[in-house]
């Protein structure tokens, strides 16, 4: 923490770098008013400006002074004053029941209400549920608490700085701590050019789009009534791509809802309009459950006719038995999947806490010519990040757009690999004429510890780093990275947890491990009938545990 506190306004300088990279990058979509706090806020003195970033990054928007407490900015009163003609900050705001009790102390309700013992003793919630009838209305903090030496102050601009933040970040998930943990070295970030481009938002009209989802995402997520959401949630596609791809992710966790609620003919018009992958697999379901099978047939054989993933073909082939089933219509063929070794272990439960399945088996079936690890998706998708490096952090315009990107923005998009094909199809065909490994060494020591949507450092040793490049081939791991480019947002889960090396031999397994009354997941199974297509050793491991001895 040393490096950052040498500077004691290292808050107050990031904030200015935010608006200034603002400024200098989307002056052309901000409002007056945003436009306005940008030029004046430099201009207010140095304690001041740090006071108002402080109440910024807290929580809420009613601050008591007596809390204010910053050896840096000294006197909060003081610092106040110079904010107080701005209409930034207000003293003595008038506040709501609900606000002031979250300055008061227990004692000091107490004493304003004159409470009784009983009362008293009472949480502050049900001090607050009983007194809420009776003071409903709002009043200045002075009028509630006249005899207080506090002084109070709200800040009027937390929306602005929130617009401002997403302006910047590009999402309202990231916040100000973002500098600090890079200050710190906590978080590390790939550097990447920026050009005049590289912008999140590229009109105005796409921040208020934005902020419009946003809000009507936290009334979904609050629980409001589903009627009175979707009124307010727009059924035309945004201009924005990235944008639009969150609203009809919003459309789909909406039409799940309304589907448990089992309002089956509400839930497949959203699903029919919605372009979020499995939502049309969901339509056909949803037509199925409602019993308008010929209807849900239809739509199951334009689905089959061009799939829209491999996780859909999948749905696809269990509901389709069903339906012709319920249609009268003549059995289809049985699909012969791949043949995958099975391996069977009873093994005694250990006694000591702690213990988890995939390692009793990694334990039990590590040779010291054979070691096992626990691997799951950081291995083979750190392979990818490794090999990949160049082209993932492309600086494509939309893909990068602040400095504090962990990956692509674009990362999920339908056009992710179509925008960087020439770029990833040179980095797999290293993979075949034996390249790959000086690059994916080099990008390990040139790039340890910088965020990526791939690399799993922290589980990734320089010695397994060793071993997978000694024994897998480099014919599988190009068919793990082409797989993995089809559909990221698919294909990077479902791994097999363990994997087993013979150094000696140079050669490998993937196991699959399944506890007593565990079953494969959809994305399991889709990675291991792939990799047994492809003649990758692969193996699923079914533990019980045994009796114990008498």
């Amino acid at each position: 923490m040393r490096k950052v506190l040498e500077n004691e306004f290292y808050y107050l300088d990031n904030f200015h770098r935010v608006l200034e990279w603002i400024a200098g990058r989307y002056s052309d979509l901000l409002t007056d008013e945003e436009q306005a706090f940008i030029a004046t806020f430099p201009s207010l003195p140095q304690a001041s400006r740090a006071l108002l970033v402080r109440m910024v990054m807290r929580k809420g928007t009613v601050f008591r002074a007596s809390k204010l407490n910053y050896a840096e900015i000294g006197c909060a009163i003081e610092a106040a004053r110079h904010l107080l003609p701005t209409g930034w900050v207000r003293c003595d705001p008038v506040i709501t029941l609900d606000e002031l009790f979250e300055l008061l102390l227990k004692a000091e309700i107490g004493a304003i209400f004159s409470l009784s013992l009983h009362e008293k003793s009472a949480r502050k919630g049900e001090q607050l549920a009983a007194l809420r009838d009776a003071f409903g209305d709002a009043r200045a903090f002075s009028a509630w608490y006249r005899d207080s030496p506090d002084t109070v102050y709200s800040i009027t601009v937390k929306d602005l700085c929130d617009r401002l933040r997403l302006i910047f970040f590009g999402n309202l998930r990231q916040d100000w701590t973002e500098f600090v943990l890079s200050d710190l070295g906590l978080f590390q970030y790939e550097k990447v050019e920026f050009s005049a481009s590289s912008r999140g938002f590229r009109t105005r009209r796409d921040v208020d789009d934005y902020l419009a989802l946003h809000q009507c995402k936290e009334r979904f997520r609050a629980g409001e009534a589903l009627p009175e959401v979707l009124a307010s949630l727009p059924r035309d596609a945004f201009d924005n791509e990235w944008i639009d791809s969150r609203r009809e992710r919003l459309m789909f966790q909406i039409a799940q809802q309304v589907e448990k609620q089992k309002e089956w003919g509400q839930a497949f018009e959203l699903y029919a309009c919605c372009n979020y992958p499995g939502a049309r697999a969901r339509a056909i379901r949803v037509l199925e459950k409602h019993a308008r099978y010929a209807e849900a047939h239809a739509l199951l054989e334009r689905a089959e006719a061009a799939p829209e993933s491999d996780a859909e073909r999948q749905q696809l082939l269990r509901i389709a038995p069903r339906l012709r089933r319920k249609l009268g219509h003549q059995p289809l063929p049985s699909r012969r999947n791949p043949v995958v070794e099975r391996l069977d272990l009873s093994l005694p439960m250990p006694p000591e806490p702690g213990w988890w399945v995939e390692g009793i088996v990694r334990d039990h079936l590590a040779r010291a010519d054979a070691p096992v690890f626990y691997v799951e998706n950081a291995l083979i998708n750190s392979l990818f990040g490794l090999l990949c490096w160049g082209p993932v952090f492309s600086a494509i315009p939309g893909a990068f757009f602040h400095p504090f990107h962990r990956g692509p923005a674009d990362l999920h998009s339908a056009d992710f690999y179509r925008r960087r094909e020439r770029e990833f199809r040179a980095c797999l065909d290293q993979l075949d004429d034996g390249r790959y490994q000086d690059t994916i060494r080099a990008n390990y020591d040139g790039k340890r510890g910088i965020a990526s949507p791939f690399v799993a450092w922290e589980a990734l040793s320089s010695g397994l780093l060793d071993m997978a490049l000694a024994c897998i081939p480099a014919p599988h791991l190009k068919k793990w990275c082409e797989r993995i480019l089809l559909d990221i947002k698919a294909n990077r889960n479902g791994f097999p947890d363990l994997i087993q090396f013979w150094p000696v031999e140079r050669r490998y397994n993937m196991i699959e491990v399944k506890g007593p009354g565990d079953r494969l997941q959809d994305n399991q199974l889709r990675w291991i009938e792939y990799c047994a297509a492809h003649q990758m050793p692969i193996s699923v491991c079914y533990l019980q545990w045994a009796p114990p001895c008498s």
